[in-house]
Order: structure tokens, then sequence, then C-alpha cells
């Protein structure tokens, strides 16, 4: 069993093309090298917290995980994208037309190298641990040639549908719990299309503004060719090619990656995959907090709940994680 110990944090920084970077390295109290993981955040300005200027609340879950993990003997790297975290405002404008699937496998490269350069850490036992869109970074690392190699990945909530369908899914969701909503979801169908068919979306001006301020998301020139990319990709492209040590985990209360339309086709590509194990603890959410609520009540929440004060990391899916981590630490050489 992993020793439980304290834990200290400090503030890294490092240049990725011309931008400083930065991140939280957490390492458990002693001399080490210990083993480690470096957690990938998920999509738009989510910080190294896992927590968003457009929700409400701090209490995020990538610094919970980061703290269990120290108190379990593992070191971590969380890190802020350059398009989050304090520093997006002036870095944005300079990754105008350069933000891609590939700048984010970049940034992952980079904070890998920051960790495992590290005295404290076993370069040879670095796990990668992705949320949401994090998890398709993860996949694009762990499926690509490295000069460090991950010793394993955990994919947290990884969507197992294209993400412009996965966001469908999401909005009509939403517009369930507003009157009338169901009725606009033919005009969202409508401008996605013309979106796939690389027009304008155009959406309809009936439409909520903050259906519209979504829509627009995947058009402002900051996020491409990066919305174009993640468009059309979801988990299941890439999990087939893993060879190492890989653990997919929904959360049976997450309203935006679901256990059976999302992990089914996950299952179906890892089937006969003796490295692949799944998870899906039932009252974990989105970000793996414990959330017992009903749907409606979590949609009608400012931000879902997720990062609000009191709000812990679920119980199951963190033993979880811990159990499968002592297992593939138990394998890597010392």
């Amino acid at each position: 069993m992993f020793e439980w110990r304290m834990a200290s944090s400090v503030e890294v920084s490092w240049e990725l093309d011309g931008i400083a970077m930065y991140g939280s390295l957490v390492r458990p109290e002693g001399d080490g090298p210990f083993p480690a993981v470096v957690m990938v955040a998920g999509s738009g300005p989510t910080d190294r917290d896992w927590c968003s200027p457009l929700l409400a609340g701090s209490n995020g879950s990538g610094r919970l995980f980061a703290e269990a993990f120290a108190e379990a003997g593992i070191a971590s790297l969380r890190y802020d994208k350059r398009a989050s975290g304090p520093h997006a405002m002036e870095n944005v404008p300079k990754l105008v037309g350069r933000l891609s699937m590939g700048s984010h496998l970049d940034e992952l490269v980079a904070a890998v190298g920051v960790l495992a350069a590290d005295e404290g850490v076993d370069a040879s036992s670095i796990v990668g641990l992705g949320n949401s869109e994090g998890t398709l970074h993860v996949l694009h690392y762990a499926t690509s040639v490295q000069d460090v190699p991950f010793a394993g990945i955990v994919l947290a909530a990884p969507p197992g549908r294209p993400v412009g369908e996965l966001l469908l899914t999401q909005l009509a969701m939403q517009a369930s719990q507003i009157p009338g909503g169901e009725e606009l979801m033919p005009a969202v169908r409508e401008a996605t299309e013309r979106y796939e068919a690389g027009l304008p979306m155009d959406p309809d001006p009936r439409l909520p503004e903050s259906v519209r301020m979504v829509l627009a998301s995947f058009e402002t020139p900051a996020n491409l060719p990066l919305a174009r990319e993640l468009w059309a990709e979801s988990a299941v492209d890439r999990l087939p090619e893993v060879e190492i040590p890989t653990l997919v985990l929904i959360g049976g209360n997450d309203l935006q990656v679901d256990a059976h339309a999302d992990g089914d086709p996950l299952q179906a590509a890892a089937a006969g995959m003796a490295n692949v194990t799944f998870a899906f603890p039932p009252t974990a959410n989105h970000v793996f907090k414990e959330d017992t609520r009903t749907p409606e009540e979590v949609v009608a929440s400012p931000g879902n709940g997720y990062n609000a004060e009191g709000t812990r990391l679920d119980p199951e899916a963190l033993e979880t994680i811990l159990s499968w981590l002592q297992g593939v630490f138990a394998t890597e050489p010392s």
C-alpha cells in the first residue's frame, strides 16, 4: 500500500515557443524519487486546478487530486495551458491561428519534460491523467514517440463520441430546462451542419444568447484550427492504439460524458485489450466530485456546482485511481 505523507507545492515555469507556461509541482515529504502524475485539464479556459472563469467556485478537482496523490506518496505536476490561467489574456493574442491539437500536445510534452527533470521524480514512472478534452491530449502523447514515455494513462471522462455530437447532446439538455427550448434545437442542428460543411454557423438570432455564445466559441479566430480538429475527434480514435496500462473512468452522474453513450463505444474500441480497465463510479460527476443531486438540480445550479466550497472528490473514483496507480507503479522498475 502507499504510505500516507505530507506534501509541499512549488510554482514552476518554463518557456514554449516564446510564451511562459506555469504549473504547480507537488512533492510528497521525503527524498524520493517518487512516481508522478502529470494532469491535463479540460477544455477552454479551464486552469491547472480545473477551475474556469466561466464557472463559479475555486475548489477545483485538479488541486484536490494533487493533494490526494501527494498524501499517497505520488508527485504531480498540473499546469495552465497557455490560453488558460492568470496569463491567458496576454497569451491569447500570441496564439491566434496557432492553437491546435498539436500545440496542446507540445504543451504536454514540455510539462512532462519539466516533471521528469525534477530530482525528486522517477522519470520512468510518470502517468498522464487527462480530464474531458484533456484525455485527447493524453492519448495523443501516449500514441506517439516521446523522449519520456508514460508508464500508464488515466482517461477521466473521455468523449466516446465526436465532440460536435457531444455538444449537441449537452445543448439539448440545457434546452430542455428552458420554456420552448426543445423547439429551438432544429435551429441549433442547422447551425452545426453548416459548420461541418465548412460554412459559418450563422446561428438563428432567436436562440438564447448563451447557446449562441457556445456555438460562436468554435468559430473565434483565437480557437482555430483547434476547434475544427476537436469537433470531429473522440477518444475512440486513439484508444485502440494504446499499448500501456490505461484506466478509463466515466462518472455515473456525469452530465457531459455519458456512461453508455460514450462508455459503450469506448468499451467496444478496447475489446480484447487487456491493458485497458474501465470504471464507472456511480456518484461521480464530470470533474469527479461526489454529486448525488438529480440531473435537473445540477443543470439548474450555477456552473453545475462543480467547484463549490464543500464539494469533495468522489471517494470511489479516488480510491479506484489510487489503487490502479499502485498497480502500475508496482510493476515499474525502481
